[in-house]
């Protein structure tokens, strides 16, 4: 067995036991008690950023009142895993079906309204193209990886290779330019490949974190949650410069308190990031390193995305989580 093979299923086994109790946990409505006040932005925001990232605490809550409901409900936790997902601005959400070797496509009331198979799918982003692209081979089970692209608005999406040969792969972010950023679990340096499927070495050895999972572009910035740090870190990766990253937050101590950080996204001006292991979406601010609780009782959160040309959901207060438990499920803040 591949000694990256054999360390991601050691990865499984390991979230699997913080996943246990997470699986007892509902989907219910939660009102967040207040948090402390935060202080206003210092005027050397990245400073008091890495300083506030080496002090670890406990996250209060948002304060802020959120609901949750299910979009599409679950089959057996862990073997329906869905790891990832996107809104293509045209109706439909992409979801990679991990353990079910499939991209499936669902319209604004819930119904599968496309979906073909891929090798154990996972990281999924629309392009500046309109064209969606989706990583593959991030099931442990399946021996290499890549990229394809696949036309939305195709009667019968057909996934075209964008690049092969890729091992340990997981999260994806496309930048205006087309150029892909994939994160890679066990490995380091954030994978950098040009709109002509070429790897730009350079950026990547810049891009030095080892353990990266989730990918956000903002502006000329990219966010990455750290899987494999104990203190788990969200980490600044300046898009024109990698070898200048910044942890922004982290948001645990040692090992028992780890997070499992999954995906993350932009929401009203903050990330919010996916703790897989607690079943929470935790706030934070990427200026000051400001983290709070936005919801808690999620059954192992992989990806967390905002709405996109999604009918009446495009209303700025709700975001979308997929599950290792298979489900769907709507959150509706404020």
């Amino acid at each position: 067995m591949p000694i990256a093979t054999a360390m991601r299923r050691i990865r499984r086994t390991l979230v699997t036991a913080g996943a246990v109790a997470a699986l007892a946990v509902g989907g219910t409505a939660v009102t967040a008690s207040p948090a402390a006040a935060a202080a206003p932005a210092p005027a050397d925001a990245d400073a008091h950023a890495q300083a506030h990232a080496h002090a670890p605490r406990s996250l209060d809550a948002c304060g802020v009142r959120t609901g949750t409901s299910v979009f599409h409900k679950g089959g057996i936790p862990l073997l329906d895993w869905r790891e990832n997902m996107e809104f293509d601005g045209r109706g439909t959400l992409w979801v990679s079906h991990v353990t079910g070797h499939r991209v499936e496509g669902y319209a604004p009331d819930g119904t599968l309204r496309a979906s073909f198979p891929l090798s154990g799918p996972g990281g999924i982003r629309r392009g500046p193209d309109g064209m969606m692209y989706v990583n593959y081979g991030v099931n442990p089970l399946t021996p290499a990886g890549g990229v394809v692209r696949f036309d939305p608005t195709a009667a019968a999406p057909r996934p075209e290779k964008v690049v092969d040969g890729l091992s340990g792969i997981n999260g994806l972010a496309v930048d205006p330019e087309g150029n892909l950023y994939i994160s890679r679990e066990l490995a380091t340096g954030v994978l950098k490949i040009r709109p002509d499927g070429t790897k730009d070495e350079e950026w990547t050895r810049g891009a030095d974190v080892f353990g990266t999972n989730g990918l956000e572009i903002v502006g000329d910035q990219l966010y990455a949650s750290v899987l494999t740090d104990t203190s788990s870190p969200v980490v600044r990766i300046p898009l024109k410069d990698p070898a200048r990253h910044t942890a922004v937050t982290r948001l645990s101590s040692n090992l028992l308190n780890s997070k499992f950080l999954d995906d993350l996204t932009l929401f009203n001006g903050d990330l919010v990031v996916a703790s897989f292991r607690d079943g929470e979406l935790i706030r934070v601010d990427p200026a000051t390193g400001r983290s709070c609780t936005l919801v808690t009782g999620l059954r192992m959160p992989t990806s967390v995305r905002i709405p996109r040309g999604f009918g009446a959901y495009d209303d700025g207060r709700t975001l979308f989580v997929v599950e290792a438990s298979g489900r769907i499920v709507k959150v509706t803040v404020g």
